[in-house]
C-alpha cells in the first residue's frame, strides 16, 4: 500500500530542504536528528549507519537515517571532513504547545546554522593547537585583497593581495574554505583546491565594496572604517563577504570578531605552497604534524600560544626591530631560568580564552566556558604580579595587558562552582550562597527527595510490601511500583482506597496516592524553578563577559606573547641553540648548523648524534652561491633544508641550532627539493620540477635564500645538464641571491672557475673495501663521483644487477676518458646482460686462522701468550 500524500511534517521538511539545497539537512525529531531521500543516502553512506525507509512520496519508499543529538558533533565533523555541508534545523518550541493549535499540527522548526569547514566552533570539531581559517579573496579591477578569520577566536585580518600572491598567502594561512565570488576565474579556484580548501562561490552582491562598507560599520557600531586604518575597496568588499556569509551561516547571531588588522604588504617573509611542502614547516610530506618543524619545536603550553607559533612559523617577519624585540625576550628568559619556570607553570592551567569566549557571543556557550574565562583571567592576573618588574619591553607589554579584568573575576568567583557542567540546561552550576533565592528552591527540591524517600519506607510498613519503590519517569512522573506477586494484595480493601492504579507492565504494577501527587507538584516546581533561576544567572554572566571581551581578548593575547617567548627560551636552553644576528647585510654564516627535525629524530631513535656543519655564503660584491656535490645518501638535502629551517627561525624570533648565526635579512625562501607528479592536472616529474624552478627564477629577488636540489635531473643527462647549467648562471648574474645547489653533474664544478660568486662544496665520504661510509660532513671542493653503485648496494640491489652496473659504468667512464669516441659504440661493445640460473648459495667453509681465532679470548692473555700467538697465526697463514 502506497500513500502518495505530502505529510504535513513532510511538507514542512521539503521546504526547509529548498532553502539548502546544497546542504544535508540535519531535522531535528525529538532525541534524533534525522534526514531523507538524498540527504539519507548520502550521509549513511559518509558515516557508515543504517539506511531505513519511512512513509512514501510519489509512490516510492522515503529513504530515512538518523543520529542521536547527543552524538551529532562527530557525525558534524565526519561529513564536514569528507566536503559535506550541514544545514541544522532545530525545534523552535515545544511540543505540547504545537498540540495546542490541532492534534495534527507540525512542531515549528528553522534552521539555526548551516555548518562549513571554515566555520566551525566546537572543540570537539577543532584542532584546539590549530587556527580554522576562513577566507575571502576580492578582486575589484586590477585590485586584489585577502580577508580571513578564525571565528573560533574572532581574529579578523586583511591585506591587498594580488592574484599572482594569491597562492603563496593562502599557502601560508591554509584555510578550510575560501570564498569567492560567482563566475570567478577558474585559476582561482585551482588556487584554492590545491590547497585541500573547500571552494564556495556567493553571489557578486555580497563583494560589493558600498554595502561591504555599511556592514562593518554597523558590526563594530562605527560611522566610518578610519579608526581601523585606510582600507581600499577591494580590502573593504573581502571583509564585507566574509561578514555577509557569517550572517547566513550562523543565522543572524554573528561571532564576536575583533577590528580588523591590515597587514601590510611585504611585512612577512614570502615562502609559496611548493617551499612550505619541501621544508615541512607545518606539516609533514604525509600530511599530519608528526616530522615537522612545528612538531620539533612546539614547546608551547597553552593552546593561544600554539595557535601564536604555528602563524609565526608560516609567516617570518622582515621587521628587524620586531625580529630583535622578540630575540630579546628569549634572551632575558633564557637567563632568568627560575621566573621562566614559574611563567610556564602558570600557563599550563591557562584554558582556552579564545575559543570559550567565541562560543559564549555564538551562544553555544555554557558553564563551562564561564569557567575557562575565569580560570584564564586568574592566571593571568598571577602571571602579571609575577613579571611585574621583570622582562624586556615586549615582555612587559605583554604582563601589562593581562590585568584589567577584576570584576569579571570576582563576580564568576561568587557565581560558579570549581567545576560546572557543560551544558546550562544540567543546571547546578551557579554557586551556594550567591543567590539566597535560588538557595531556598533548592533546599525545596532536594529536601522533596529526602521526603520521598520517607514517603517509601511508612508505605512500605504500611503495606508489609517490603520491596516497595517510588520511581520517576517522564510519562507518570512519581509512582509506586510493586511487583505483580503483591498486586492483588494493594488492589483490595482497604490498601486500594489509598493506592490508586495507574499502569501494570509484564512484572510490575505502579500505583499512585494523592499525598504522592501533591509532593509531585511541589517537588517539579521547585526543580523547574531553580533551573530557570540557574539560567537567568547565566545568561547575566555571559552578557557581563561579553562586555568586557575586549579586555578579555586583549588579555588572551598576550599570555599567547608570553607562552611563545617562553616556549623558544625553554627550547634554546634545553637544546643548547644559539642567538642569531640578523641585519640589513647580505651575510649569510652559519657556523656548526644542525637540521632540528632530523636531530630530534635521531636522538629518539638513539642513533649517532647528528653531524654540524658550517655554511657560508657572504661573497664580496657578488652573490654567494655554493654549488654542493657528493653522493645520495650523504646528507646534501639535510643540508640544504637545515640552513632553510634556520633561516626561517631566525626571523620568527627563535634562537636557532647552531653554534652561531649571522644572516643578513631574507625576503623570500625557495626550495625545490624531492621529486613529485602531479598527475590530476597532467604533469610529470619533471614538469613539476621545471615548473617550481621557473617559479624561482622568475620571483627570487636580490634578498631571496634559496635552496636547489638536482635540477635537471628528470630528464636526459645532456638536457638535464644543460638546463641545471643555465639555471646556475641565472641566479648568479640575473637573480643575484644567496643559493645553496645541489647536484650530481660533476661537470659543473668548472663554473665556480667562471663565476665569482660561485663556490664548490661537498660531502665527505670514505671508500673501505668496496663500500662507502658517509661522513656527512660539508667541506669546501668538489666530489668527482657519486657513488650511485655502492649506494644501490646498500640498497640491496640484487648482486647480478651491482656487477652488471660495474661494467657498465666503466665502459661509460672510459668513453669519457677516449674523448666519448667508445660510447657512440658502447651498445655493440657491451655484452648482453646475462641473468646466471639461479642457484643454491651455500655458505663459504670458514678458514683455519678464524676457527682458531674463535676459541681465544684476548682478556685472558698474557702478553707473553699473545705474541706467540700472532707468531702461530704467521706460520698458519704461510702454509
Amino acid at each position: 500500500m502506497t500513500d502518495d500524500s505530502v505529510t504535513p511534517m513532510m511538507a514542512q521538511y521539503l521546504e526547509i530542504k529548498a532553502q539548502y539545497a546544497d546542504a544535508i539537512l540535519f531535522y531535528r525529531m525529538g532525541d534524533f536528528y534525522e534526514m531523507f531521500f538524498d540527504d539519507a543516502v548520502a550521509a549513511s553512506e559518509a558515516l557508515d549507519i543504517a539506511l531505513t525507509k519511512r512513509g512514501f512520496h510519489l509512490g516510492e519508499p522515503i529513504p530515512m537515517c538518523g543520529v542521536p543529538v547527543v552524538a551529532a558533533e562527530g557525525h558534524l565533523l565526519s561529513l564536514i571532513r569528507k566536503g559535506f555541508r550541514v544545514a541544522i534545523a532545530e525545534q523552535m518550541e515545544d511540543p505540547a504547545e504545537a498540540k495546542k493549535r490541532g492534534s495534527k499540527s507540525v512542531v515549528r522548526r528553522d534552521v539555526v546554522r548551516l555548518v562549513t569547514p571554515g566555520t566551525l566552533t566546537e572543540d570537539s570539531l577543532l584542532e584546539a593547537r590549530r587556527h580554522n581559517f576562513l577566507c575571502a579573496w576580492a578582486e575589484i579591477r586590477e585590485e586584489g585583497a585577502l580577508a580571513w578569520t578564525d571565528i573560533s577566536t574572532g581574529e579578523l585580518r586583511v591585506m591587498p593581495c594580488t592574484r599572482p600572491r594569491l597562492a603563496p598567502e593562502l599557502a601560508r594561512l591554509m584555510p578550510r574554505e575560501i570564498l569567492v565570488a560567482e563566475m570567478a576565474e577558474a585559476s582561482v579556484r585551482d588556487v584554492a583546491a590545491d590547497l585541500g580548501a573547500a571552494v564556495t562561490e556567493i553571489a557578486r552582491a555580497a563583494f560589493d565594496s558600498a554595502g561591504a562598507e555599511r556592514r562593518l560599520c554597523t558590526l563594530w557600531q562605527v560611522a566610518t572604517l578610519d579608526a581601523f586604518g585606510a582600507y581600499g575597496r577591494a580590502e573593504i568588499a573581502a571583509m564585507g563577504a566574509l561578514v555577509d556569509y557569517l550572517d547566513l551561516t550562523q543565522r543572524g547571531k554573528l561571532p564576536l570578531l575583533r577590528p580588523p588588522v591590515r597587514e601590510a604588504l611585504g611585512g612577512a617573509m614570502l615562502i609559496d605552497a611548493a617551499t612550505r611542502r619541501n621544508l615541512e614547516i607545518t606539516t609533514s610530506m604525509s600530511g599530519g604534524r608528526t616530522g615537522s618543524l612545528l612538531e620539533a619545536v612546539d614547546r608551547t603550553a597553552t593552546a593561544g600560544g600554539a595557535r601564536l607559533l604555528e602563524r609565526r612559523l608560516s609567516a617570518p617577519s622582515r621587521d628587524l626591530s620586531v625580529i630583535d624585540a622578540r630575540l630579546d625576550s628569549v634572551a632575558y628568559l633564557i637567563e632568568h631560568s627560575a621566573l621562566r619556570a614559574s611563567l610556564r607553570e602558570a600557563l599550563r592551567r591557562v584554558p582556552d580564552i579564545d575559543r570559550a569566549l567565541s562560543r559564549l557571543a555564538l551562544d553555544r556557550g555554557g558553564p563551562r566556558d564561564l569557567a575557562a574565562i575565569r580560570n584564564g583571567l586568574f592566571q593571568a592576573q598571577l602571571i602579571a604580579e609575577r613579571m611585574a618588574g621583570n622582562g624586556d619591553a615586549v615582555l612587559q607589554e605583554a604582563a601589562e595587558s593581562l590585568i584589567g579584568n577584576d570584576e569579571v573575576i570576582s563576580i564568576l568567583n561568587q557565581s560558579l562552582i570549581e567545576d560546572p557542567p557543560l551544558l546550562a540546561r544540567d543546571g547546578g552550576f551557579v554557586a551556594a550562597g550567591f543567590d539566597p533565592d535560588l538557595d531556598e528552591t533548592r533546599k525545596l527540591r532536594d529536601e522533596g527527595r529526602a521526603v520521598i524517600a520517607g514517603m517509601q519506607a511508612q508505605y512500605a510498613s504500611e503495606t508489609g510490601v517490603q520491596s516497595l519503590k517510588i520511581k520517576h519517569n517522564n510519562v507518570l512522573g512519581y509512582f509506586i511500583e510493586v511487583t505483580a506477586t503483591h498486586a492483588e494484595k494493594m488492589m483490595s480493601q482497604p490498601l486500594c482506597e489509598t493506592f490508586i492504579h495507574r499502569q501494570t507492565t509484564a512484572n510490575q504494577v505502579r500505583f499512585t496516592t494523592l499525598a504522592l501527587s501533591e509532593l509531585e507538584t511541589r517537588i517539579l516546581n521547585a526543580g523547574n524553578h531553580a533551573l530557570e533561576l540557574e539560567k537567568q544567572h547565566f545568561n547575566r554572566m555571559r552578557n557581563l563577559v561579553l562586555a568586557t571581551a575586549g579586555t578579555i581578548g586583549i588579555a588572551a593575547r598576550g599570555l599567547a606573547e608570553l607562552d611563545v617567548a617562553a616556549a623558544f627560551a625553554d627550547l634554546a636552553s634545553g637544546e643548547g641553540w644559539a642567538r642569531p644576528k640578523v641585519d640589513a647585510t647580505h651575510a649569510f654564516h652559519i657556523e656548526a648548523g644542525r637540521h632540528p627535525v632530523v636531530e630530534r629524530a635521531l636522538r629518539r631513535q638513539g642513533a649517532a648524534a647528528f653531524v654540524a656543519n658550517d655554511c657560508a655564503l657572504t661573497a664580496q660584491d657578488a652573490p654567494a652561491i655554493w654549488l654542493l656535490t657528493g653522493p645520495n645518501m650523504a646528507g646534501k638535502s639535510t643540508f640544504l633544508r637545515q640552513n632553510a629551517l634556520i633561516t626561517l627561525l631566525a626571523q620568527c624570533g627563535s634562537f636557532v641550532p647552531a653554534a652561531a648565526a649571522h644572516i643578513g635579512l631574507v625576503s623570500q625562501l625557495f626550495s625545490r627539493v624531492g621529486a613529485s607528479d602531479d598527475l590530476a592536472r597532467g604533469r610529470s616529474t619533471f614538469m613539476v620540477e621545471m615548473v617550481e624552478t621557473a617559479a624561482i627564477l622568475n620571483q627570487a629577488d636580490d634578498r631571496a635564500f634559496v635552496i636547489l636540489d638536482e635540477i635537471g635531473r628528470g630528464t636526459a643527462t645532456y638536457d638535464g645538464l644543460s638546463i641545471a647549467w643555465a639555471t646556475l648562471e641565472h641566479l648568479h648574474d640575473a637573480n643575484r641571491c644567496r643559493a645553496l645547489f645541489a647536484t650530481h653533474y660533476h661537470e659543473m664544478t668548472s663554473l665556480a672557475q667562471k663565476l665569482s660568486g660561485v663556490e664548490n662544496a661537498t660531502v665527505s665520504v670514505k671508500e673501505w673495501k668496496g663500500d662507502v661510509i658517509f661522513l656527512h660532513e660539508v667541506r669546501r671542493g668538489a666530489a668527482d663521483r657519486s657513488y650511485g653503485v655502492q649506494v644501490a648496494k646498500l640498497a640491496g640491489l640484487p648482486e647480478p644487477v651491482i656487477e652488471r652496473a660495474k661494467v657498465v659504468l666503466e665502459a661509460l667512464e672510459s668513453g669519457d676518458r677516449d674523448g666519448g669516441a667508445r660510447r657512440k659504440t658502447l651498445v655493440d661493445d657491451l655484452p648482453l646482460f646475462r641473468v646466471a640460473p639461479q642457484a643454491t648459495i651455500t655458505p663459504a667453509r670458514t678458514s683455519v686462522l678464524e676457527d682458531r681465532l674463535k676459541d681465544i679470548n684476548p682478556d685472558e692473555l698474557s702478553p707473553i701468550a699473545a705474541l706467540n700467538l700472532v707468531y702461530e697465526l704467521k706460520k698458519a697463514l704461510a702454509e
